[in-house]
């Protein structure tokens, strides 16, 4: 089973200049302004490496569920973030080198170790993270 989706990008102008807008497939997003300001200087609007984030973020949290779930367990809640860091590429250019994910979770009868294992797995096992081509990195905790 080969599962598609999309998103789609249009470019307007120079790259300082230039602005452009991001849109998904579902319309969650639609023509989402971005742009070297939004990238570069912190100007308000979306950028690639937020988007990264956000699904890898979206990707891991439900990947933990499920993880738990082949333990017996539910969360109640789980909260993920994935900071990406794009740094300059001393062969030219820009690369991301790194992925960041922290997460709580608040799982009923779960032990540490056993949120522990699900957590690292979930880290290498999710669909996104095995996209990836950059060290990822873990930050997870149990709340009671």
């Amino acid at each position: 089973m080969a599962i598609k989706k999309y998103g789609t990008a249009h470019w307007t102008g120079p790259l300082k200049e230039g602005q452009g807008k991001v849109s998904t497939e579902t319309g969650a997003l639609t023509d989402q302004p971005y742009g070297f300001k939004q990238r570069f200087e912190g100007v308000r609007g979306s950028n690639p490496e937020e988007l990264i984030g956000a699904a890898h973020a979206a990707c891991y949290a439900m990947a933990l569920s499920l993880n738990l779930g082949e333990d017996g367990l539910t969360a109640d809640d789980i909260d993920a973030k994935s900071t990406i860091s794009l740094e300059e590429d001393p062969q030219g250019g820009f690369k991301i080198t790194r992925a960041h994910l922290e997460v709580t979770a608040k799982v009923p009868g779960a032990s540490q170790e056993q949120f522990d294992k699900a957590a690292q797995a979930t880290k290498t096992g999710c669909p996104v993270s095995k996209l990836l081509n950059c060290e990822v990195t873990l930050d997870a905790k149990l709340v009671s």
